[in-house]
């Protein structure tokens, strides 16, 4: 069987014809009338011109479960994904392709998080929603981050202080306070995700929160609020009084 790195050959004329038919489709109907499958196929033709692509389309959203995780998936999960062709040969996902698609996912996420440089975040919170929702509800595994805001809630960095694994993401109040100090941050958004997909607040979530809130008290530095992220949407531990 030829490997997938080797040269590719000419496109069959009824795959051509295929894409040709895909691709007007979308120019007539709109890009949003594609089914997700399509859509992906439509992107990964830029990745891969040689190949019939839509089994590996297919693949990657059974895979991952939907068109946002595959996205968001890291690239060592992306690369592990391979298929067999319309004709049998192996075509699998190269370090170039899971780049490509990589690159949409941070496109979107640059996309929302957009509105939240040009005002103040609470003044902006479907905005935040939307970006932390876009940004991890589908992590494969838990991710602490902090948006560091000044006296006016301006944000001045969104930063990813700890990863984890499946279920836990160490966070260290100590280090969040030094890094609020460099920024000359007045204020914090905590932002953490549950890959489980249920947006909860733990026990271990709620004592972790009351730890930064008091390290944050005697250098006058607020904690705002907790966004918890999952699947099945975002929880606010302030407006759910546990913090």
């Amino acid at each position: 069987m030829p490997s997938a790195d080797a040269a590719p050959e000419p496109v069959l004329p009824d795959h051509k014809g295929h894409r040709e038919r895909l691709r007007d489709r979308a120019r007539k109907g709109g890009v949003s009338a594609l089914p997700d499958y399509e859509l992906l196929e439509l992107y990964l033709f830029r990745s891969v011109p040689q190949r019939d692509v839509k089994p590996l389309a297919k693949a990657l959203l059974s895979r991952f479960g939907s068109l946002p995780a595959v996205l968001s998936a890291p690239l060592e999960e992306l690369v592990t994904v391979s298929v067999l062709d319309g004709k049998g040969r192996a075509l699998k996902v190269t370090t170039d392709i899971a780049l490509d698609l990589q690159l949409m996912f941070e496109a979107t996420r640059r996309l929302v998080a957009e509105p939240l440089k040009r005002t103040t975040v609470i003044d902006s919170w479907s905005a935040l929603m939307t970006y932390v929702q876009v940004t991890l509800a589908h992590e494969p595994r838990e991710q602490f981050r902090v948006l560091f805001l000044d006296k006016k809630y301006q944000l001045i960095a969104d930063e990813i202080m700890g990863y984890g694994t499946v279920d836990h993401a160490p966070a260290y109040p100590r280090e969040i306070m030094r890094r609020a100090l460099e920024l000359s941050a007045s204020h914090l958004i905590l932002v953490h995700n549950h890959p489980s997909g249920d947006p909860s607040a733990s026990p271990g979530d709620i004592d972790m929160t009351r730890q930064i809130v008091k390290a944050g008290e005697p250098l006058k530095i607020k904690v705002h609020d907790h966004l918890i992220v999952g699947r099945e949407g975002v929880l606010s531990m302030s407006q759910q009084r546990l913090m």
